[in-house]
């Protein structure tokens, strides 16, 4: 098998031809060595680009994970602080001598568990919005890990087709 190109490159690494040939073929040979590189590089680009892009999903899908636990606790602490203060309420009320079932307790107790759900389901609401985000946050990272690899291989693509004749001819014809 031959490489496009090879046969000039060696021509003219033996010295072969003539003075002009040589320099049509060295000319030549820079062009070609320059469409290989710019076709490497294109697809070394997209590439890169595409592992960056699927590194930063990984690490957002870590986040995520990491802000559900931090919602999960949060929201666990809130309860408890809540329940704390309930108690303490009721104790404070029992010390008073005000029985524990009459209609100023129990209207407490309700009004305590009212604001205790409120706040617990605002807890979880911010850890909702903020998993939305780093969903979108990820399929963004992934789209542009695609992106880059498809515009990486259209690069190189578009390299060999615009200096493709001079470097394998007959490629285009």
């Amino acid at each position: 098998m031959c490489i496009p190109g090879a046969e000039t490159l060696l021509t003219v690494m033996a010295g072969g031809g003539g003075a002009a040939a040589g320099a049509t073929a060295t000319a030549t040979t820079l062009q070609t060595i320059g469409t290989y590189l710019a076709i490497g590089g294109a697809v070394y680009q997209g590439v890169a680009g595409y592992q960056a892009g699927k590194a930063q999903a990984s690490a957002i899908e870590d986040q995520k994970k990491t802000e559900a636990e931090l919602t999960a606790v949060k929201e666990h602490r809130t309860r408890q602080k809540f329940n704390s203060e309930i108690r303490r309420q009721f104790a404070e009320i029992a010390g008073r001598g005000v029985s524990l079932d009459s209609p100023t307790a129990v209207l407490l107790g309700q009004e305590a568990a009212k604001e205790l759900s409120f706040e617990a389901q605002s807890v979880r609401a911010g850890g909702q919005a903020t998993q939305v985000e780093l969903s979108s946050q990820q399929r963004i990272a992934r789209s542009d890990a695609t992106m880059s690899l498809i515009s990486g291989g259209f690069s190189a693509a578009g390299a060999l087709v615009k200096h493709g004749d001079d470097t394998w001819p007959g490629l285009l014809s």
